[in-house]
């Protein structure tokens, strides 16, 4: 009998200074390079479907897991985007053989939102990570919950930013680990009970 691969979402961005100081203040970048770089590659060696909404400077780390996985990795990885986007794609995007792209709605707000509804209404999930970022993962952490209410949510507040904002939300729910532990592969196996 046939396994059912997992559907793991990761929302995730590095924050930018210029956008808004109260997410890039709290930010630490090296935890969510190492954050990304852990999950993805954990969920690429057990037989995942890495799902996530195209974040350019996400989209880079990705790409380097897939690139030292070979091209089967591209097997267990989809790459949402908006058409509204597509002049600043980044090269990396060449590097994902399965990207669906959304329809452009007109406007960024508009663009964003039919991109995340087509992203999670889309697909079944186990589970989704929440790594640093701004108002968009917010943004996609209260979409994910509403779409998926069953589903595990990994808020990793140790990253930062919009992770540790959701994360303080309610810390009593979530597993302590993700407020201080740093060492992402370990954590994302047991969180997610795979080897």
């Amino acid at each position: 009998m046939a396994t059912r691969q997992l559907n793991i979402f990761l929302s995730a961005s590095i924050p930018s200074a210029a956008r808004d100081p109260k997410y890039y203040e709290t930010a630490d970048v090296i935890a969510i390079r190492d954050a990304v770089l852990a999950i993805t590659s954990v969920l690429l060696s057990n037989d995942c479907r890495l799902i996530w909404g195209g974040h350019p400077s996400i989209t880079k780390l990705i790409a380097q897991v897939l690139r030292h996985y070979g091209k089967e990795a591209n097997q267990h990885v989809t790459l949402y985007q908006s058409k509204h986007f597509e002049k600043y794609f980044p090269l990396e995007n060449e590097e994902v053989a399965h990207i669906i792209k959304i329809q452009d709605m007109g406007n960024r707000e508009d663009s964003l939102l039919e991109m995340r509804k087509c992203m999670l209404c889309g697909n079944e999930y186990e589970a989704a990570f929440f790594v640093g970022g701004m108002e968009g993962v917010e943004e996609e952490f209260n979409l994910f919950r509403k779409y998926h209410p069953e589903a595990k949510v990994f808020p990793v507040a140790s990253t930062g930013a919009a992770a540790k904002f959701i994360y303080d939300e309610n810390p009593r729910i979530y597993d302590l680990r993700l407020e201080t532990e740093l060492t992402y592969t370990s954590l994302v196996k047991e969180l997610l009970n795979i080897q």
